[in-house]
């Protein structure tokens, strides 16, 4: 008898970190300070890949960015955890 498993689907795992990324975005600017914003996020056979592009008026427009990628990293391990 096979053994079951609850790991999230690869499906699951893709839209807790694009939601994480998109919510840290949208926590340190306003929805329309953003003109561009485009969270990539794949996860196959167990590696998850995450980037971030934003485009907003902000000398920290980079270090943003980054963050968003962590928390969706973040996300992604309390999925796990959690699992």
């Amino acid at each position: 008898m096979a053994e079951s498993t609850d790991e999230p689907t690869d499906e699951a795992v893709v839209e807790a970190a694009s939601d994480a990324a998109e919510g840290l975005v949208f926590s340190r600017y306003k929805q329309s300070d953003v003109r561009d914003l485009d969270v990539t996020v794949t996860f196959e056979e167990g590696v998850l890949d995450v980037d971030v592009y934003l485009n907003v008026d902000d000398d920290n427009v980079d270090q943003v960015a980054e963050d968003a990628a962590l928390a969706a990293r973040s996300a992604v391990d309390e999925l796990f955890e959690d699992a």
